[in-house]
């Protein structure tokens, strides 16, 4: 599983137009699973995730968590993460999963999120989605769950 993890001021997710997800100060997250994730890089990466610390404390040090500021999570689904790009010019998804191993992989991955008791939204999984933001320092952190061992 593959994160990337944008520290935002706001951020919002349209569909045909409309929002379908929107969050003030937080953290931005594009997700995307491997043919090989389960739900333990699923756990990993959501602890990871609400415990990194890139935010800043009152003297500006990168020790606050999207937790300890009570910030908001927007998880947009992306399976372009999980591109092969060693041969050619047009990068291969084969690794990505197919959409039913990785929606409810997705699900379990939001529902972990929302535990936390953070606002938590996010975009349509498999859904032509418009992603604004405003990524804030910019702060931008990419975690892979294979990292774990």
């Amino acid at each position: 599983m593959k994160a990337v993890i944008q520290r935002v001021s706001e951020a919002n997710v349209k569909v045909d137009g409309k929002v379908v997800g929107e969050i003030n100060k937080g953290l931005m997250l594009l997700i995307g699973i491997d043919e090989a994730d389960e739900k333990t890089d699923a756990d990993w990466l959501v602890q990871k995730i609400l415990n990194v610390r890139i935010f800043g404390d009152a003297e500006e040090k990168l020790n606050l968590s999207v937790q300890d500021i009570s910030g908001e999570i927007l998880c947009i689904s992306q399976f372009t993460l999980i591109a092969d790009y060693k041969k050619g010019n047009r990068p291969s998804f084969i690794k990505a999963a197919k959409p039913d191993k990785a929606v409810p992989l997705f699900d379990y991955f939001k529902e972990q999120i929302a535990k936390s008791g953070l606002k938590t939204e996010s975009g349509i999984f498999g859904a032509d989605m418009k992603v604004s933001l405003i990524n804030d320092g910019p702060v931008t952190v990419v975690m892979d769950s294979i990292t774990k061992n």
